[in-house]
């Protein structure tokens, strides 16, 4: 019996009347870009690996999570992390723990021996990779992917560049940089240690090179003029982290008083360091803790393990013996550190200046059009303006840490098989960021974040094991579901549960998850409003 057309929106029975012309609005499906993706400077896909690790396909979530980065495990420990800054979630209870799962996800890949598949099909192309810094192996990981003939030059005795030597042991232990490092070589990059380049030119002429990245950290340390320095007992930050990797003559010898000059996350690392070696370290900082660029929570861990500060301080002489005479500061109305005329001295066996670094660009000097500003080569999408050379990490302008790093090899990776192939590079456009009102929250109940477990305190003073613990995996996975899948379908099937007419099908494709019957949806908007990550936008119907 057909029924009449006011009584056929009965459960199962609406099929029975298509939709016609009077739908003014129709809901369709919409990727949105999620802020966490929009803010990490690798270019990592977070939501679309947090998507696999919360149903516990660890191994996917790794490979999908390794497109842009190849070191997660190193990441989950020395990244600082902007994604959760930006995360939606803030805005609920705490943002997702978004490096923890990270971190869980390149420990459970090195655990279980995960690989790299090797590319089927070979270019035929050479490409030389100057340093092995993140940046250098990101690009190396990226273009050995596609096929290309891979080297990297590095002038020390062990890969990691930074990573190695200038972030201490206690935030990054070395076997897993040596296991994530590894993995990249098993694609079959060519790994020379104790090599330097002295020209580049020369090297692609000699070497067949069709194009060539540089990597080069910023490994040379900026001096300041101190009366009366003693050399002696002037040391630089770069020099003594690097000899505690067993570089030159080994440990440093830096007494026991030890002045870090300096406020960046060099001089708290330095600190930090020397506080394990047994010193008494103490900061010396021109401005006040909110003024300091180092993050304020490595700020927190040294005075937790007894690091001393002085602020607005400046050292304004190193006299004879083992004293430095320091003058105190104010800032004035804009914010500058001005001198007051007030003076004191400290005792210091050893004063290490931790000042920020210079790129050496002596490798570059037979290069011709190449724009250099400031110590940094000049780039457009990580190109020198020289053709078949790009560059990446501390040698073009921006903030210097691993994650940027992370980006700019892949951004040059693209760049160069873009050149090697003989096209332009093709950007992809970035959906419409998705915003926290654009969420309909009442979906997710509160679930406090995750915390990392830390060493304790009398380890932590006098031993280089790591600070920061990881997840259990059931931390992990918790943590992973504390994702609101911000503006994409998290398969919930809430639209295709509450749809009144049946138009919602259910297509078993990830991809592409549900689809819309347009031949009955009447563009009532239930779904788009029921739908917790906002996935779903009302259009405007076109007749």
């Amino acid at each position: 019996m057909k029924k009449p057309f006011a009584i056929t929106l009965d459960v199962g029975s609406s099929l029975e009347n298509r939709t016609g012309s009077w739908r003014t609005l129709r809901p369709a499906y919409v990727h949105k870009l999620p802020p966490c993706n929009n803010q990490c400077p690798a270019g990592e896909d977070i939501q679309g690996w947090l998507f696999y690790s919360e149903s516990g396909n660890y191994e996917k979530a790794w490979r999908h999570l390794t497109k842009r980065n190849p070191l997660p495990a190193c990441m989950g420990r020395v990244c600082y992390h902007t994604c959760e800054g930006a995360c939606n979630r803030g805005c609920l209870d705490e943002s997702v723990g978004i490096n923890s799962v990270e971190r869980f996800l390149g420990d459970h890949a090195i655990e279980n021996g995960y690989a790299f598949v090797k590319p089927k099909k070979l270019s035929g192309k050479k490409v030389l990779v100057v340093g092995s810094g993140p940046a250098s192996l990101s690009a190396a990981y990226q273009l050995a992917l596609k096929g290309h003939d891979v080297t990297i030059k590095e002038g020390s005795p062990q890969a990691g560049g930074m990573m190695r030597y200038g972030i201490p042991k206690y935030r990054l232990p070395r076997h897993v940089l040596d296991k994530e490092i590894q993995r990249i070589l098993d694609l079959g990059v060519k790994l020379e240690l104790n090599t330097t380049v002295m020209d580049v030119n020369d090297e692609m002429k000699n070497n067949g090179y069709d194009a060539v990245f540089l990597g080069v950290g910023a490994n040379l340390a900026k001096r300041a003029y101190i009366p009366g320095g003693d050399a002696k007992h002037m040391l630089d930050a770069v020099s003594v982290l690097r000899s505690m990797e067993g570089e030159g003559e080994g440990e440093p010898l830096l007494g026991r008083k030890v002045v870090v000059y300096g406020g960046g996350n060099t001089a708290i690392d330095v600190a930090r360091s020397a506080k394990r070696l047994g010193a008494e370290p103490l900061i010396i900082y021109r401005r006040t803790r909110d003024k300091m660029p180092a993050h304020d929570f490595e700020v927190e861990e040294a005075l937790q393990e007894g690091v001393s500060v002085k602020w607005l301080s400046t050292i304004s002489e190193v006299d004879s013996g083992q004293e430095i005479k320091i003058e105190k500061m104010k800032l004035d109305e804009n914010g500058h550190p001005q001198p007051t005329g007030e003076f004191e001295t400290v005792k210091a066996d050893a004063v290490v200046l931790a000042l920020g670094q210079n790129v050496d660009l002596g490798l570059l000097k037979s290069v011709e059009g190449l724009k250099i500003e400031n110590g940094s080569v000049i780039d457009s999408n990580m190109f020198t303006g020289v053709k078949g050379i790009y560059a990446g990490g501390d040698m073009v302008p921006g903030e210097r840490n691993v994650t940027v790093a992370m980006g700019h090899g892949y951004k040059a990776a693209r760049a160069i098989d873009a050149f090697l192939n003989g096209k332009e590079v093709v950007v992809p456009p970035k959906h419409q960021i998705v915003t926290f009102d654009q969420l309909n929250t009442w979906y997710y109940s509160d679930a406090p974040k995750t915390v990392r477990p830390m060493l304790d305190m009398v380890r932590r003073q006098n031993t280089f094991d790591e600070v920061q613990h990881g997840l259990t995996e059931e931390n992990a996975l918790f943590e992973a579901r504390r994702c609101m899948s911000c503006g994409n379908c998290l398969q919930c099937d809430n639209c295709y549960g509450v749809c009144p007419d049946n138009a919602v099908i259910k297509t078993g494709d990830d991809n592409v998850p549900y689809i819309f019957n347009y031949d009955y949806c009447k563009g009532c908007g239930i779904c788009s409003s029921e739908c917790p990550c906002g996935a779903i936008n009302m259009e405007k119907e076109s007749i």
